[in-house]
């Protein structure tokens, strides 16, 4: 099948890339950081998440985060929320987009939202609903879709069976996660064979972690389905506070040089981005987990 000429990314390190982390940032570097994210070309960024603080300390600052915002036009700054109290917030401080999420293990959701995923779907509905009355965009999370890491083996039937309710509730695209990095590319491609012939090609984004290394040779799988929408951190930040042992999402730097080498645009200055990744690795000392950070670091030479 033909590739994509070019993809864009979700980047999603501001939140998902800080939530598991146990060192706070403050909100100005957050702030410079996503600036640097922006200047390298990425047009999409979430931004935080309007949860409630003792759950998820680092991203405490959701609201001070959005009000300090200098938004350049063409960028999507998005929020997730986990119910109609952070809905409201998010509205308050004029996030572009609101992002949702729930579980296709019905274990791994009550510990992520203290609902079940039939509650949580009736209340993602909603707040669609009130979504299009504010002419928000909308996107869902589907976590844990190609394994979980209470019950095992999750059925792709099911995920396609809830991406279908999302789709009628009037969600613009679905984020599908592999929530714990166990995915192979042969898995994903039985999964995207089902999911392309019920739900559009352009309302679907994927979601790799990397615990086993597989994130980008599943994603390249994704690109031969034509999926044309990525989620990504910068320097490979990220993991689910309630799903142990799940390491980072796959890192930005790392999918945006297999993109260009493949000759799929992404809007992206490879430089622009290091920039970013040396940046935030600097504030959370620590050594990004990217290849590229690594070769970039260690050549010293033009990437």
């Amino acid at each position: 099948m033909k590739l994509p000429r070019s993809v864009v990314l979700r980047e999603v390190g501001p939140r998902d890339g800080l939530q598991n982390e146990k060192q706070f940032v403050s909100t100005e570097k957050k702030l410079e950081w996503i600036e640097l994210l922006v200047e390298s070309g990425l047009s999409y960024i979430e931004v935080s998440s309007f949860v409630r603080p003792d759950w998820i300390p680092q991203l405490s600052d959701s609201v001070d985060l959005f009000s300090k915002l200098k938004k350049k036009d063409g960028v999507t700054y998005a929020a997730l929320v986990p119910n109609k109290r952070g809905l409201i917030s998010a509205f308050e401080g004029n996030a572009d987009e609101i992002n949702f999420f729930l579980s296709a293990s019905e274990t791994h959701n009550m510990k992520n939202k203290n609902a079940n995923i039939e509650h949580s779907m009736n209340d993602i509905r909603s707040m669609i609903t009130e979504c299009k009355n504010q002419k928000k965009s909308t996107r869902a999370y589907i976590s844990t879709v190609f394994g979980c890491p209470y019950e095992g083996n999750v059925d792709s039937m099911k995920v396609i069976k809830m991406a279908n309710e999302l789709i009628e509730c009037g969600v613009d695209e679905i984020s599908f996660g592999d929530t714990i990095g166990i995915a192979t590319p042969l898995q994903v491609n039985d999964f995207l064979e089902n999911l392309v012939r019920e739900v559009p090609v352009d309302q679907i984004a994927m979601h790799f972690h990397d615990t086993y290394g597989r994130a980008v040779a599943n994603l390249y799988t994704s690109l031969l389905f034509g999926i044309e929408r990525f989620d990504s951190s910068n320097g490979g930040l990220g993991g689910c506070p309630y799903a142990p042992g799940a390491s980072g999402n796959v890192a930005t730097e790392d999918v945006v040089s297999l993109l260009h080498r493949l000759d799929i645009s992404t809007g992206v200055d490879e430089k622009k981005l290091h920039n970013a990744t040396s940046f935030i690795a600097e504030q959370m000392n620590l050594t990004p987990v990217s290849k590229l950070f690594s070769v970039w670091n260690g050549s010293k030479e033009s990437i």
